[in-house]
Protein backbone atom coordinates (compact mmCIF):
# COMPACT_ATOMS: atom_id res chain seq x y z
CA UNK A 1 0.00 0.00 0.00
CA UNK A 2 2.59 2.49 -1.14
CA UNK A 3 1.89 6.16 -0.67
CA UNK A 4 -0.65 5.48 2.08
CA UNK A 5 -0.17 5.07 5.81
CA UNK A 6 -0.26 6.48 9.30
CA UNK A 7 2.27 7.00 12.05
CA UNK A 8 3.63 3.59 13.14
CA UNK A 9 3.06 4.42 16.82
CA UNK A 10 -0.73 4.43 16.46
CA UNK A 11 -2.38 1.03 16.87
CA UNK A 12 -5.18 0.18 14.43
CA UNK A 13 -8.32 -1.87 14.82
CA UNK A 14 -9.11 -3.92 11.71
CA UNK A 15 -12.69 -3.48 10.50
CA UNK A 16 -13.18 -7.02 9.19
CA UNK A 17 -13.37 -5.66 5.62
CA UNK A 18 -9.96 -5.72 3.87
CA UNK A 19 -11.09 -3.19 1.29
CA UNK A 20 -12.18 -0.70 3.95
CA UNK A 21 -8.94 -1.25 5.89
CA UNK A 22 -7.05 -0.43 2.69
CA UNK A 23 -8.99 2.83 2.32
CA UNK A 24 -8.41 3.69 6.00
CA UNK A 25 -4.66 2.98 5.76
CA UNK A 26 -4.85 -0.08 7.99
CA UNK A 27 -8.06 0.30 9.98
CA UNK A 28 -9.45 2.52 12.72
CA UNK A 29 -7.15 4.15 15.24
CA UNK A 30 -8.04 2.66 18.63
CA UNK A 31 -9.60 4.59 21.51
CA UNK A 32 -11.31 7.02 19.16
CA UNK A 33 -14.93 7.77 18.25
CA UNK A 34 -16.15 7.29 14.66
CA UNK A 35 -19.35 8.22 12.88
CA UNK A 36 -20.92 6.00 10.21
CA UNK A 37 -23.60 7.86 8.26
CA UNK A 38 -26.01 6.44 5.71
CA UNK A 39 -29.66 6.29 4.73
CA UNK A 40 -31.71 3.25 5.77
CA UNK A 41 -30.65 0.25 3.69
CA UNK A 42 -27.11 1.40 3.03
CA UNK A 43 -25.59 -1.31 5.25
CA UNK A 44 -24.64 0.49 8.48
CA UNK A 45 -25.74 -2.36 10.75
CA UNK A 46 -23.93 -4.93 8.60
CA UNK A 47 -20.73 -2.88 8.66
CA UNK A 48 -20.94 -2.42 12.43
CA UNK A 49 -21.47 -6.13 13.03
CA UNK A 50 -18.46 -7.01 10.90
CA UNK A 51 -16.40 -4.55 12.92
CA UNK A 52 -17.45 -6.26 16.18
CA UNK A 53 -17.09 -9.79 14.81
CA UNK A 54 -13.52 -8.98 13.77
CA UNK A 55 -12.79 -7.85 17.31
CA UNK A 56 -14.40 -10.94 18.82
CA UNK A 57 -12.34 -13.15 16.51
CA UNK A 58 -9.21 -11.47 17.89
CA UNK A 59 -10.25 -12.22 21.47
CA UNK A 60 -11.56 -8.73 22.31
CA UNK A 61 -14.62 -7.92 24.39
CA UNK A 62 -17.17 -6.16 22.16
CA UNK A 63 -20.61 -4.67 22.75
CA UNK A 64 -23.53 -3.65 20.53
CA UNK A 65 -25.93 -1.08 22.01
CA UNK A 66 -29.21 -0.77 20.13
CA UNK A 67 -31.86 1.88 20.75
CA UNK A 68 -33.95 1.14 17.67
CA UNK A 69 -33.80 -2.52 16.63
CA UNK A 70 -34.53 -5.44 18.90
CA UNK A 71 -32.06 -8.20 19.67
CA UNK A 72 -34.26 -10.59 17.72
CA UNK A 73 -34.04 -8.37 14.62
CA UNK A 74 -30.26 -8.12 14.93
CA UNK A 75 -29.88 -11.87 15.23
CA UNK A 76 -32.06 -12.31 12.13
CA UNK A 77 -29.67 -10.05 10.20
CA UNK A 78 -26.74 -12.11 11.47
CA UNK A 79 -28.43 -15.38 10.48
CA UNK A 80 -28.93 -14.08 6.93
CA UNK A 81 -25.14 -13.74 6.66
CA UNK A 82 -24.32 -16.98 8.48
CA UNK A 83 -22.82 -15.18 11.49
CA UNK A 84 -22.73 -16.33 15.09
CA UNK A 85 -23.19 -13.44 17.54
CA UNK A 86 -22.25 -15.39 20.66
CA UNK A 87 -19.04 -13.35 20.97
CA UNK A 88 -20.93 -10.04 20.96
CA UNK A 89 -22.62 -8.58 24.06
CA UNK A 90 -25.96 -7.23 22.82
CA UNK A 91 -27.59 -4.50 24.90
CA UNK A 92 -31.13 -3.71 23.86
CA UNK A 93 -32.32 -0.33 25.16
CA UNK A 94 -35.72 0.16 23.58
CA UNK A 95 -39.05 1.30 25.09
CA UNK A 96 -40.99 -1.56 26.60
CA UNK A 97 -44.72 -2.20 26.59
CA UNK A 98 -45.07 -0.12 29.77
CA UNK A 99 -44.42 3.02 27.70
CA UNK A 100 -47.79 2.51 26.03
CA UNK A 101 -49.60 2.79 29.39
CA UNK A 102 -50.50 6.48 30.10
CA UNK A 103 -50.63 5.82 33.86
CA UNK A 104 -47.01 4.71 33.86
CA UNK A 105 -45.66 7.81 32.11
CA UNK A 106 -43.90 10.64 33.98
CA UNK A 107 -45.71 13.99 33.84
CA UNK A 108 -43.67 16.15 36.28
CA UNK A 109 -40.61 16.44 33.98
CA UNK A 110 -40.19 16.69 30.24
CA UNK A 111 -39.86 13.13 28.89
CA UNK A 112 -36.48 13.93 27.31
CA UNK A 113 -34.99 14.85 30.68
CA UNK A 114 -35.93 11.53 32.26
CA UNK A 115 -35.44 9.19 29.31
CA UNK A 116 -32.09 10.62 28.19
CA UNK A 117 -30.66 10.38 31.71
CA UNK A 118 -31.90 6.81 32.14
CA UNK A 119 -30.59 5.73 28.73
CA UNK A 120 -27.18 7.28 29.27
CA UNK A 121 -26.89 5.75 32.73
CA UNK A 122 -27.62 2.27 31.41
CA UNK A 123 -25.01 2.61 28.65
CA UNK A 124 -22.32 3.83 31.02
CA UNK A 125 -23.13 1.14 33.55
CA UNK A 126 -22.83 -1.63 30.96
CA UNK A 127 -19.53 -0.29 29.66
CA UNK A 128 -18.12 -0.07 33.19
CA UNK A 129 -19.20 -3.62 33.88
CA UNK A 130 -18.08 -5.30 30.62
CA UNK A 131 -15.05 -3.12 29.80
CA UNK A 132 -15.29 -3.70 26.03
CA UNK A 133 -12.61 -2.55 23.59
CA UNK A 134 -15.11 -2.07 20.75
CA UNK A 135 -18.56 -0.53 21.08
CA UNK A 136 -21.24 0.14 18.45
CA UNK A 137 -24.02 2.60 19.27
CA UNK A 138 -27.14 2.25 17.08
CA UNK A 139 -28.48 4.79 16.42
CA UNK A 140 -27.90 8.49 16.97
CA UNK A 141 -31.34 9.41 15.65
CA UNK A 142 -32.89 7.97 18.83
CA UNK A 143 -30.43 9.85 21.03
CA UNK A 144 -31.13 13.04 19.09
CA UNK A 145 -34.85 12.70 19.80
CA UNK A 146 -34.21 12.01 23.47
CA UNK A 147 -31.98 15.08 23.78
CA UNK A 148 -34.67 17.41 22.50
CA UNK A 149 -32.40 20.36 21.64
CA UNK A 150 -29.27 20.65 19.49
CA UNK A 151 -27.22 22.06 22.39
CA UNK A 152 -28.12 19.23 24.72
CA UNK A 153 -27.49 16.68 21.97
CA UNK A 154 -23.98 18.04 21.29
CA UNK A 155 -23.13 18.10 24.99
CA UNK A 156 -24.33 14.53 25.35
CA UNK A 157 -22.13 13.35 22.44
CA UNK A 158 -19.14 15.19 23.90
CA UNK A 159 -19.72 13.58 27.29
CA UNK A 160 -19.96 10.12 25.71
CA UNK A 161 -16.77 10.76 23.75
CA UNK A 162 -14.85 11.70 26.90
CA UNK A 163 -16.20 8.72 28.79
CA UNK A 164 -15.33 6.22 26.06
CA UNK A 165 -11.85 7.73 25.69
CA UNK A 166 -11.12 7.07 29.35
CA UNK A 167 -12.55 3.57 28.98
CA UNK A 168 -10.13 2.80 26.12
CA UNK A 169 -12.98 1.92 23.76
CA UNK A 170 -13.04 2.22 19.98
CA UNK A 171 -16.57 3.49 19.39
CA UNK A 172 -18.65 3.43 16.23
CA UNK A 173 -21.77 5.64 16.18
CA UNK A 174 -24.41 4.90 13.52
CA UNK A 175 -26.62 7.67 12.11
CA UNK A 176 -29.44 6.94 9.65
CA UNK A 177 -29.67 10.60 8.54
CA UNK A 178 -33.44 10.73 9.06
CA UNK A 179 -33.42 14.12 10.80
CA UNK A 180 -35.28 16.79 8.82
CA UNK A 181 -32.61 19.42 9.50
CA UNK A 182 -29.32 17.59 9.23
CA UNK A 183 -26.57 19.15 11.34
CA UNK A 184 -22.83 18.58 11.38
CA UNK A 185 -22.46 18.52 15.15
CA UNK A 186 -21.30 14.92 15.44
CA UNK A 187 -19.07 15.17 12.38
CA UNK A 188 -17.09 17.91 14.08
CA UNK A 189 -16.73 15.85 17.25
CA UNK A 190 -15.92 12.46 15.69
CA UNK A 191 -12.34 11.42 14.98
CA UNK A 192 -13.41 9.94 11.62
CA UNK A 193 -16.55 10.02 9.47
CA UNK A 194 -17.57 7.44 6.82
CA UNK A 195 -20.54 8.16 4.56
CA UNK A 196 -22.46 5.25 3.00
CA UNK A 197 -24.56 6.05 -0.07
CA UNK A 198 -27.35 3.98 -1.57
CA UNK A 199 -28.04 4.84 -5.22
CA UNK A 200 -30.88 3.68 -7.46
CA UNK A 201 -30.06 3.87 -11.19
CA UNK A 202 -32.86 4.00 -13.73
CA UNK A 203 -32.13 0.41 -14.74
CA UNK A 204 -30.39 -2.49 -13.04
CA UNK A 205 -29.75 -3.23 -9.40
CA UNK A 206 -29.05 -0.62 -6.76
CA UNK A 207 -25.51 0.66 -6.27
CA UNK A 208 -23.72 1.41 -3.05
CA UNK A 209 -20.59 3.48 -2.52
CA UNK A 210 -18.78 4.97 0.45
CA UNK A 211 -16.57 7.95 1.07
CA UNK A 212 -14.36 8.84 4.03
CA UNK A 213 -15.27 12.43 4.83
CA UNK A 214 -12.80 12.85 7.65
CA UNK A 215 -10.05 10.92 9.42
CA UNK A 216 -7.79 12.95 11.67
CA UNK A 217 -4.06 12.38 11.38
CA UNK A 218 -4.33 9.71 8.68
CA UNK A 219 -3.63 9.88 4.96
CA UNK A 220 -6.62 7.85 3.85
CA UNK A 221 -7.69 7.02 0.30
CA UNK A 222 -10.12 9.75 -0.73
CA UNK A 223 -12.95 9.71 -3.25
CA UNK A 224 -15.82 7.31 -3.76
CA UNK A 225 -15.38 3.54 -3.39
CA UNK A 226 -17.94 0.97 -4.53
CA UNK A 227 -19.14 -1.73 -2.15
CA UNK A 228 -21.69 -4.53 -2.27
CA UNK A 229 -23.61 -6.39 0.41
CA UNK A 230 -23.37 -10.14 -0.16
CA UNK A 231 -24.15 -13.16 1.95
CA UNK A 232 -21.31 -13.00 4.45
CA UNK A 233 -21.14 -9.23 4.74
CA UNK A 234 -19.94 -6.11 2.99
CA UNK A 235 -17.20 -6.27 0.35
CA UNK A 236 -15.50 -2.94 -0.36
CA UNK A 237 -13.66 -2.23 -3.62
CA UNK A 238 -11.13 0.58 -3.09
CA UNK A 239 -10.72 3.09 -5.88
CA UNK A 240 -7.77 2.14 -8.05
CA UNK A 241 -4.81 4.54 -7.97
CA UNK A 242 -2.31 3.44 -10.59
CA UNK A 243 0.57 5.47 -9.10
CA UNK A 244 0.61 3.10 -6.09
CA UNK A 245 1.41 0.04 -8.20
CA UNK A 246 4.56 0.87 -10.15
CA UNK A 247 6.71 -2.17 -10.92
CA UNK A 248 9.74 -2.87 -13.10
CA UNK A 249 9.49 -5.29 -16.00
CA UNK A 250 11.18 -6.08 -19.29
CA UNK A 251 8.82 -5.44 -22.19
CA UNK A 252 8.61 -8.19 -24.80
CA UNK A 253 6.53 -8.55 -27.93
CA UNK A 254 3.49 -10.84 -27.86
CA UNK A 255 2.90 -12.34 -31.28
CA UNK A 256 -0.35 -13.57 -32.79
CA UNK A 257 1.07 -16.54 -34.68
CA UNK A 258 -0.04 -14.96 -37.99
CA UNK A 259 3.12 -13.68 -39.68
CA UNK A 260 1.40 -11.02 -41.82
CA UNK A 261 -0.51 -9.62 -38.84
CA UNK A 262 2.65 -9.48 -36.71
CA UNK A 263 4.47 -7.64 -39.51
CA UNK A 264 1.60 -5.19 -39.74
CA UNK A 265 1.99 -4.53 -35.99
CA UNK A 266 5.75 -4.19 -36.18
CA UNK A 267 6.41 -7.53 -34.50
CA UNK A 268 3.28 -7.91 -32.39
CA UNK A 269 1.84 -6.14 -29.36
CA UNK A 270 4.17 -5.27 -26.49
CA UNK A 271 3.74 -6.16 -22.85
CA UNK A 272 2.78 -3.14 -20.81
CA UNK A 273 0.88 -1.48 -23.68
CA UNK A 274 -2.77 -1.18 -24.63
CA UNK A 275 -4.17 -1.97 -28.08
CA UNK A 276 -7.54 -0.72 -29.28
CA UNK A 277 -9.23 -2.78 -31.97
CA UNK A 278 -11.98 -0.70 -33.49
CA UNK A 279 -14.37 -1.39 -36.33
CA UNK A 280 -17.91 -2.27 -37.30
CA UNK A 281 -19.73 -5.28 -35.88
CA UNK A 282 -18.51 -8.56 -37.37
CA UNK A 283 -15.19 -7.30 -38.73
CA UNK A 284 -13.21 -9.77 -36.57
CA UNK A 285 -12.11 -7.74 -33.55
CA UNK A 286 -12.96 -10.35 -30.91
CA UNK A 287 -11.56 -13.14 -33.08
CA UNK A 288 -8.19 -11.38 -33.42
CA UNK A 289 -8.08 -10.78 -29.67
CA UNK A 290 -8.77 -14.49 -29.09
CA UNK A 291 -5.96 -15.35 -31.52
CA UNK A 292 -3.47 -13.37 -29.41
CA UNK A 293 -4.77 -15.01 -26.23
CA UNK A 294 -4.58 -18.54 -27.63
CA UNK A 295 -1.09 -17.99 -29.02
CA UNK A 296 0.09 -16.66 -25.63
CA UNK A 297 -1.42 -19.72 -23.93
CA UNK A 298 0.54 -21.97 -26.32
CA UNK A 299 3.69 -20.29 -24.94
CA UNK A 300 2.57 -20.93 -21.34
CA UNK A 301 1.31 -17.40 -20.59
CA UNK A 302 -1.99 -16.75 -18.82
CA UNK A 303 -4.73 -14.43 -20.04
CA UNK A 304 -8.19 -13.28 -18.98
CA UNK A 305 -11.04 -12.15 -21.21
CA UNK A 306 -13.95 -10.08 -19.88
CA UNK A 307 -16.87 -10.57 -22.25
CA UNK A 308 -19.85 -8.21 -22.20
CA UNK A 309 -21.58 -8.84 -25.51
CA UNK A 310 -21.67 -12.61 -26.04
CA UNK A 311 -21.57 -15.75 -23.96
CA UNK A 312 -18.25 -17.54 -23.36
CA UNK A 313 -19.66 -20.66 -25.03
CA UNK A 314 -20.54 -18.76 -28.21
CA UNK A 315 -17.08 -17.17 -28.29
CA UNK A 316 -15.27 -20.50 -27.87
CA UNK A 317 -17.45 -22.25 -30.47
CA UNK A 318 -16.82 -19.50 -33.01
CA UNK A 319 -13.08 -19.56 -32.33
CA UNK A 320 -12.93 -23.34 -32.65
CA UNK A 321 -14.31 -23.08 -36.21
CA UNK A 322 -11.25 -20.93 -37.05
CA UNK A 323 -8.76 -23.36 -35.43
CA UNK A 324 -8.37 -21.13 -32.35
CA UNK A 325 -8.59 -23.71 -29.57
CA UNK A 326 -9.65 -21.33 -26.82
CA UNK A 327 -11.74 -23.98 -25.03
CA UNK A 328 -8.72 -26.24 -24.51
CA UNK A 329 -6.78 -23.44 -22.84
CA UNK A 330 -9.78 -22.61 -20.66
CA UNK A 331 -9.83 -26.23 -19.49
CA UNK A 332 -6.11 -26.11 -18.61
CA UNK A 333 -6.54 -22.82 -16.73
CA UNK A 334 -4.27 -20.78 -19.01
CA UNK A 335 -7.21 -18.70 -20.19
CA UNK A 336 -10.10 -17.38 -18.11
CA UNK A 337 -13.24 -16.15 -19.90
CA UNK A 338 -15.50 -14.20 -17.56
CA UNK A 339 -18.90 -13.03 -18.69
CA UNK A 340 -19.93 -9.67 -17.25
CA UNK A 341 -23.60 -9.00 -16.53
CA UNK A 342 -24.08 -5.36 -17.60
CA UNK A 343 -27.09 -4.79 -15.33
CA UNK A 344 -25.20 -5.86 -12.19
CA UNK A 345 -21.80 -4.28 -12.73
CA UNK A 346 -20.17 -1.54 -10.68
CA UNK A 347 -16.93 0.12 -11.83
CA UNK A 348 -15.17 -0.80 -8.59
CA UNK A 349 -16.16 -4.45 -8.79
CA UNK A 350 -15.01 -4.73 -12.41
CA UNK A 351 -11.67 -3.06 -11.65
CA UNK A 352 -11.19 -5.34 -8.63
CA UNK A 353 -11.74 -8.44 -10.79
CA UNK A 354 -9.04 -7.28 -13.22
CA UNK A 355 -6.66 -6.34 -10.42
CA UNK A 356 -7.10 -9.73 -8.74
CA UNK A 357 -6.41 -11.55 -12.03
CA UNK A 358 -3.19 -9.58 -12.52
CA UNK A 359 -1.90 -9.90 -8.95
CA UNK A 360 -3.01 -13.45 -8.21
CA UNK A 361 -2.94 -15.22 -11.59
CA UNK A 362 -0.01 -13.34 -13.19
CA UNK A 363 -1.88 -12.82 -16.46
CA UNK A 364 -0.03 -11.29 -19.41
CA UNK A 365 -3.03 -10.35 -21.57
CA UNK A 366 -6.30 -8.73 -20.48
CA UNK A 367 -9.10 -8.41 -23.04
CA UNK A 368 -12.09 -6.12 -22.47
CA UNK A 369 -14.75 -7.05 -25.02
CA UNK A 370 -16.16 -4.55 -25.45
CA UNK A 371 -15.92 -0.91 -24.41
CA UNK A 372 -19.49 -0.53 -25.68
CA UNK A 373 -20.67 -3.05 -23.10
CA UNK A 374 -18.55 -1.39 -20.44
CA UNK A 375 -20.14 1.95 -21.25
CA UNK A 376 -23.68 0.61 -21.47
CA UNK A 377 -23.27 -1.23 -18.17
CA UNK A 378 -22.78 2.08 -16.37
CA UNK A 379 -24.69 4.71 -18.38
CA UNK A 380 -25.00 7.09 -15.42
CA UNK A 381 -21.27 7.16 -14.67
CA UNK A 382 -19.75 10.49 -15.70
CA UNK A 383 -16.08 9.66 -15.37
CA UNK A 384 -15.68 6.26 -17.00
CA UNK A 385 -12.90 7.54 -19.27
CA UNK A 386 -10.84 8.64 -16.26
CA UNK A 387 -11.41 5.29 -14.58
CA UNK A 388 -10.38 3.53 -17.79
CA UNK A 389 -7.21 5.64 -17.89
CA UNK A 390 -6.30 4.57 -14.33
CA UNK A 391 -7.00 0.94 -15.20
CA UNK A 392 -4.79 1.03 -18.30
CA UNK A 393 -2.00 2.72 -16.32
CA UNK A 394 -2.21 0.00 -13.67
CA UNK A 395 -2.08 -2.78 -16.26
CA UNK A 396 0.79 -1.13 -18.09
CA UNK A 397 2.82 -0.79 -14.90
CA UNK A 398 2.43 -4.53 -14.33
CA UNK A 399 3.64 -5.44 -17.82
CA UNK A 400 0.21 -6.60 -18.98
CA UNK A 401 -0.81 -6.26 -22.63
CA UNK A 402 -4.37 -4.93 -22.76
CA UNK A 403 -6.65 -5.42 -25.76
CA UNK A 404 -9.70 -3.18 -25.90
CA UNK A 405 -12.55 -3.88 -28.31
CA UNK A 406 -14.70 -0.99 -29.54
CA UNK A 407 -17.58 -1.44 -31.99
CA UNK A 408 -18.37 1.49 -34.24
CA UNK A 409 -21.89 2.40 -35.22
CA UNK A 410 -22.57 1.79 -38.90
CA UNK A 411 -21.14 -0.68 -41.39
CA UNK A 412 -19.61 1.00 -44.44
CA UNK A 413 -18.69 4.59 -45.23
CA UNK A 414 -17.18 7.64 -43.63
CA UNK A 415 -20.06 8.35 -41.21
CA UNK A 416 -19.07 5.66 -38.72
CA UNK A 417 -18.53 6.75 -35.13
CA UNK A 418 -17.72 5.27 -31.73
CA UNK A 419 -19.81 5.75 -28.55
CA UNK A 420 -16.60 6.18 -26.54
CA UNK A 421 -13.34 7.62 -27.84
CA UNK A 422 -10.48 5.69 -26.28
CA UNK A 423 -8.05 6.10 -29.17
CA UNK A 424 -6.01 8.70 -27.28
CA UNK A 425 -5.71 6.34 -24.29
CA UNK A 426 -4.48 3.34 -26.27
CA UNK A 427 -0.84 2.88 -27.26
CA UNK A 428 -1.83 1.16 -30.51
CA UNK A 429 -4.95 1.40 -32.63
CA UNK A 430 -5.94 -1.34 -35.09
CA UNK A 431 -8.66 -0.33 -37.54
CA UNK A 432 -10.90 -2.90 -39.22
CA UNK A 433 -13.20 -1.94 -42.09
CA UNK A 434 -15.68 -3.45 -44.51
CA UNK A 435 -15.17 -2.57 -48.16
CA UNK A 436 -16.76 -3.56 -51.46
CA UNK A 437 -14.74 -5.18 -54.23
CA UNK A 438 -15.81 -7.19 -57.29
CA UNK A 439 -19.37 -7.57 -55.99
CA UNK A 440 -18.26 -8.91 -52.61
CA UNK A 441 -18.14 -7.42 -49.09
CA UNK A 442 -14.64 -7.86 -47.73
CA UNK A 443 -12.67 -6.80 -44.66
CA UNK A 444 -9.54 -4.67 -44.37
CA UNK A 445 -7.14 -4.27 -41.47
CA UNK A 446 -4.60 -1.53 -40.80
CA UNK A 447 -2.60 -0.11 -37.89
CA UNK A 448 -3.14 3.63 -37.62
CA UNK A 449 -1.21 4.26 -34.41
CA UNK A 450 1.57 2.67 -32.40
CA UNK A 451 3.48 4.57 -29.74
CA UNK A 452 7.18 3.98 -29.46
CA UNK A 453 7.51 1.50 -32.30
CA UNK A 454 7.51 1.08 -36.06
CA UNK A 455 4.61 -0.55 -37.80
CA UNK A 456 3.40 -1.10 -41.35
CA UNK A 457 1.25 1.68 -42.73
CA UNK A 458 -0.28 -0.54 -45.35
CA UNK A 459 -3.87 -1.71 -45.56
CA UNK A 460 -4.27 -5.48 -45.87
CA UNK A 461 -7.26 -7.70 -46.44
CA UNK A 462 -8.44 -9.83 -43.53
CA UNK A 463 -10.28 -13.04 -44.29
CA UNK A 464 -11.88 -15.56 -41.95
CA UNK A 465 -12.86 -18.53 -44.04
CA UNK A 466 -11.74 -22.06 -44.86
CA UNK A 467 -11.40 -22.65 -41.11
CA UNK A 468 -8.64 -20.12 -40.43
CA UNK A 469 -7.66 -16.45 -40.30
CA UNK A 470 -5.57 -15.08 -43.14
CA UNK A 471 -4.09 -11.62 -43.66
CA UNK A 472 -3.41 -10.85 -47.32
CA UNK A 473 -0.85 -8.74 -49.13
CA UNK A 474 -1.03 -4.92 -48.96
CA UNK A 475 -3.85 -3.49 -51.09
CA UNK A 476 -1.55 -1.21 -53.07
CA UNK A 477 -3.65 -1.20 -56.24
CA UNK A 478 -6.64 0.33 -54.44
CA UNK A 479 -7.46 3.83 -53.24
CA UNK A 480 -10.25 4.61 -50.77
CA UNK A 481 -10.48 1.25 -49.01
CA UNK A 482 -11.25 2.94 -45.69
CA UNK A 483 -14.23 4.73 -47.25
CA UNK A 484 -15.82 1.37 -47.97
CA UNK A 485 -15.97 1.87 -51.76
CA UNK A 486 -12.38 1.63 -53.09
CA UNK A 487 -11.19 2.61 -56.54
CA UNK A 488 -8.95 0.15 -58.38
CA UNK A 489 -5.84 1.89 -59.70
CA UNK A 490 -3.89 -1.10 -60.94
CA UNK A 491 -3.54 -2.29 -64.52
CA UNK A 492 -6.88 -2.30 -66.33
CA UNK A 493 -8.56 -5.67 -66.52
CA UNK A 494 -5.66 -7.26 -64.61
CA UNK A 495 -7.86 -10.01 -63.30
CA UNK A 496 -9.20 -10.78 -66.75
CA UNK A 497 -5.72 -11.00 -68.33
CA UNK A 498 -3.92 -12.85 -65.55
CA UNK A 499 -6.77 -14.78 -63.96
CA UNK A 500 -5.58 -13.60 -60.54
CA UNK A 501 -7.62 -11.59 -58.03
CA UNK A 502 -5.61 -8.37 -57.41
CA UNK A 503 -6.74 -8.30 -53.77
CA UNK A 504 -6.06 -11.82 -52.59
CA UNK A 505 -3.48 -12.92 -55.15
CA UNK A 506 -5.57 -16.08 -55.69
CA UNK A 507 -7.09 -17.31 -58.97
CA UNK A 508 -9.96 -15.06 -59.97
CA UNK A 509 -13.41 -16.67 -59.73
Amino acid sequence: MSGMGRRPSLESAATGMPGLDDILAGGLTRRRLYLIEGVPGSGKTTLAMQFLLEGAARGERVMYVTLSETEQELRAVADSHGWNLDGIDLREIVPGESELDPDGQNTMFHPSEVELAETTARILRDVDQLKPTRVVFDSLSELRLLAGTALRYRRQILALKQFFATSECTVMLLDDMTAADRDLQVQSIAHGVVLLEHLNPQYGSERRRLRVLKYRGVKFRGGYHDYVIKTGGIVVYPRLIAAEHRTRFESRAIQSGIAELDRLLGGGIEEGTSTLMVGAAGTGKSTLAAQFVACAADRGQSSVMFVFDESPQTLMTRCSSLQIELAEHVDTGRVSVQQVDPAELTPGEFTHAIRRAVEEQDVKIVVIDSLNGYLNAMPEERFLTIQLHELLMFLGQHGVATILIATQQGLIGTQMNSPIDASYLADSVVLLRYFEARGEVRQAISVVKKRGGRHERTIRELRMDSGRITVGAPLREFRGVLTGVPVYEGLPDAAAHTGVDPITGKPSP
